[in-house]
């Protein structure tokens, strides 16, 4: 990788899609995702492979590579898939010794050590932090090998798909003997009215400082100046005030941000560094007498926790993949995330900020008990401080976070150190970050509860997992306590919603999980008498390899579940229409303690015409009518005392359902979705997300195949086999469908639909150019997309 002179440029951002930023002639921040020699030294069963190399870019995850296996090392916690060792190798051709170089990792899983021409630069155990090191030491003129050694061997050491390798981007900082320091640019916004904001920012700077000066300088959304003015120093510290200004305000409707640009010129007027950071103005206030306000108004937190597996890529972190999993949220209704159960990527976070996503940022699943055989329990001791620190640096200036949180069921919570390791934990973030709370989320596995007051006591907002039901016993007991449900089952979406909504000291509920995701394979399942009914945590659930908790399934397609969730917490009436599985159809259903019972939008049950079939109507409008064809079925109220869900027994035959809102006079006043019958399976029809890629060999294009009937008509049931193929400048990256029992890994071009769909991902090269994606299967008429990579 040279690097190499460029014209005088500053970009107001950085990321994926705009890899470098440039000061005066120097590259200051560039991508280094491309091209980097890859062997597998040490395969799942601890043998020794032969180092042979093959060329591949990141982000990468190895273990997504193969099917899934069940002597696989991760097993059912990490679903299934292999792990091992691996080496990654980059030579860097440097020119200029005179910089400061600063090898900046987001994320390797794990044990990442990091070799310069053969010397130690670095590790870290933890692989979800994200790392900067200094590898200026051991650095010459000309070329540099770079090594990075990852090593997964030790397993269980989480409890769900974590990937293996350097899974995020890797980046190089090239700084000048004076430079603002990374991560020391902190900005908040200390008064917040609209048109009257308070910003502040502190930074240090790292060289010699006599003579230096600084400009800090605010530009809007479309990069025009808006405001500027000088730094003042301290030694090395400097800070920047700008008083009344008038911002516009961020929040969930209205993600508002603005980028600051901090420029450090010598005395001769010359720019010396130029870093630029992005942010928002917006206030956080929490009581439990007000519930949580935002920007002055109260706002009822509907939250998902997530995983940071990207489903069918495993835990490559594409900005695009990133981006997609924010949409689908917002889409969702939920206003509110939390990162469970570790660091987020930054680009998942810059999203946040972009699409306007409330965000938990968590830091831990477990403290010193071990959890796992491997987990972080063997490195919290030498390590939390620095994966703490990293964190909470990293992440501060994201207006989309607003709480840290430390833990989570922690096994250790009845122990007297617990409560100190917590104030630890808490006072650094607070240090670090004062002006954000901090929380963790605290579960018991017996009756006693009210042990846990020394520790909650520790935390600014409590959290409570699925045992929001001590609420009110508690708020008679602790009545200060200001709390949320930091997860809770997704059957329970009304009962949370009434808590929430009735008592402003529970300031929001976070389900157990937004998105299906790898790992803890079988968690929400349903499942027919014979089958395994045990839960995730009592046996394996092979062939199962990942959840079935969430919202929304693995290719990105909502549940009624998540409909349902986004009426109730919703500020407008609406109205859906879904259909539950008939009992008996394919097997005598049970659920388990994720799981919520099976409907879809479905009205295809062939061989059960007469029988009585369950037609589920969720509305926030007084009554809903039900209609078969052009039959009514018949009028049911809707309302908070029948949990706002009207339940049909409708005799199968087919046609069309569709449900029609009424107004208190019987009016009908709004439609829901129409759930038609189809006919066999005819051909395939394609939808992708977007019409164009960048041609920076990092963009996606997701490819939802559904196979329809002759009129165009979804197959609900359909399982036809469906190969994907992919021309010109663009490559197949993964194929998959939402069925968490099919074992063929996702590298296969070919999947089996499953409920009617499969899926594809396509990515991007660095050539632009046309692509052209193809979907074909016996007996169906194939289905061809074109776009464009730019």
């Amino acid at each position: 990788m040279l690097i190499c002179c460029c014209a005088l440029t500053t970009t107001l951002s950085i990321s994926a899609e705009s890899s470098v930023t440039i000061v005066n002639d120097r590259v200051r921040k560039q991508l280094l995702d491309d091209n980097w020699a890859f062997s597998l030294v040490q395969d799942d069963k601890g043998n020794t492979l032969d180092e042979s190399y093959s060329i591949i870019d990141l982000p990468h995850d190895w273990s997504i590579l193969n099917d899934f296996n069940y002597e696989a090392s991760m097993g059912n916690d990490g679903g299934y898939l292999p792990a091992g060792k691996g080496i990654y190798k980059k030579t860097l051709n440097i020119k200029n010794q005179d910089y400061r170089h600063i090898l900046y990792l987001e994320g390797a899983y794990m044990n990442a050590h990091v070799f310069v021409n053969d010397s130690l630069a670095g590790h870290r155990p933890y692989g979800y932090s994200s790392v900067m090191y200094d590898i200026t030491p051991y650095l010459k003129e000309g070329d540099n090998d770079i090594t990075i050694k990852v090593d997964n061997t030790q397993q269980v050491n989480a409890r769900w798909y974590t990937g293996s390798g350097i899974y995020r981007h890797v980046w190089l900082l090239n700084l000048p003997e004076t430079a603002v320091e990374p991560w020391s640019l902190y900005i908040t916004t200390p008064r917040v009215e609209t048109g009257n904001t308070t910003v502040n920012a502190k930074f240090e700077v790292t060289g010699p400082v006599n003579g230096v000066n600084a400009v800090a300088t605010i530009y809007d959304k479309n990069g025009k100046e808006i405001y500027n003015q000088p730094v003042k120093f301290n030694g090395r510290n400097a800070e920047v005030t700008f008083n009344k200004a008038a911002l516009l305000l961020w929040s969930p409707e209205t993600p508002n941000l603005y980028a600051m640009n901090i420029t450090l010129k010598n005395k001769e007027g010359n720019t010396i560094d130029s870093v630029t950071e992005s942010f928002g103005a917006r206030s956080i206030s929490y009581s439990a007498a007000n519930g949580f306000i935002l920007n002055g108004s109260p706002v009822l937190i509907t939250g998902a926790c997530v995983h940071s597996d990207n489903s069918l890529l495993g835990a490559r972190s594409y900005d695009a993949a990133e981006k997609r999993k924010v949409k689908m949220l917002k889409e969702a209704g939920f206003n509110a995330v939390r990162t469970s159960h570790n660091h987020p990527s930054p680009a998942f976070l810059d999203e946040c900020d972009r699409q306007g996503l409330l965000v938990i940022d968590e830091a831990f699943d477990g403290w010193r008990d071990e959890k796992k055989p491997f987990d972080y329990s063997k490195h919290i001791d030498r390590w939390w401080q620095k994966d703490l620190e990293s964190l909470v640096k990293r992440d501060r200036n994201h207006p989309s976070i607003i709480c840290w949180s430390i833990g989570n069921e922690v096994i250790e919570r009845k122990k007297i150190e617990v409560v100190k390791t917590a104030k630890n934990m808490a006072n650094l973030c607070r240090e670090l970050d004062p002006t954000r709370p901090v929380t963790s989320a605290l579960c018991a596995w017996d009756p006693e509860w009210d042990i846990y007051d020394p520790l909650a006591a520790q935390l600014d907002i409590t959290g409570y997992n699925y045992m929001i039901h001590m609420s009110e016993s508690d708020h008679q007991r602790v009545p200060e306590r200001i709390m949320w449900q930091t997860e809770s089952y997704p059957r329970d979406a009304f009962e949370n919603w009434v808590r929430v909504n009735d008592n402003p000291y529970i300031i929001g509920d976070f389900v157990w999980t937004g998105i299906d995701y790898l790992g803890e394979a079988g968690i929400g399942k349903f499942y027919y008498t014979g089958e395994n009914d045990t839960e995730f945590f009592v046996s394996g659930q092979w062939p199962m390899h990942a959840s079935f908790c969430g919202d929304i399934d693995l290719i990105g397609v909502r549940k009624p579940i998540s409909h349902y969730r986004e009426i109730l917490y919703g500020n407008t009436p609406s109205i859906y229409l879904a259909v539950r599985e008939p009992e008996g159809y394919f097997g005598n259903i049970r659920e388990s303690m994720w799981g919520t019972y099976p409907t879809w939008e479905n009205w295809n049950w062939e061989g059960f015409e007469g029988e009585p079939i369950e037609v589920e109507v969720i509305s926030t409008y007084p009554a809903v009518r039900l209609y078969l064809d052009n039959d009514i079925v018949g009028d049911m109220p809707t309302n908070r005392d029948t949990k706002f869900k009207a339940i049909f027994k409708v005799p199968y035959k087919k046609g069309t359902l569709k449900a029609m809102a009424l107004d208190n006079n019987g009016n009908e006043i709004a439609e829901s979705n129409c759930v038609k019958s189809a006919d066999n399976p005819y051909s395939i029809r394609l939808t992708i997300d977007k019409n164009a890629l960048s041609a920076n060999n990092q963009d996606l294009v997701y490819v939802t195949a559904e196979i329809v009937d002759r009129y165009g008509n979804f197959v609900p049931l359909a399982d036809n086999e469906i190969t994907f193929k992919v021309s010109g400048n663009g490559t197949l990256e993964a194929t998959g469908s939402a069925d968490i029992k099919d074992c063929s890994g996702y590298l296969h071009p070919t999947r089996k639909a499953w409920k009617g769909r499969a899926a594809a991902i396509v990515k991007s090269t660095d050539k632009a150019g046309k692509i052209v994606i193809e979907a074909t299967s016996p007996r169906l008429k194939k289905a061809i997309v074109k776009l464009k990579s730019e």
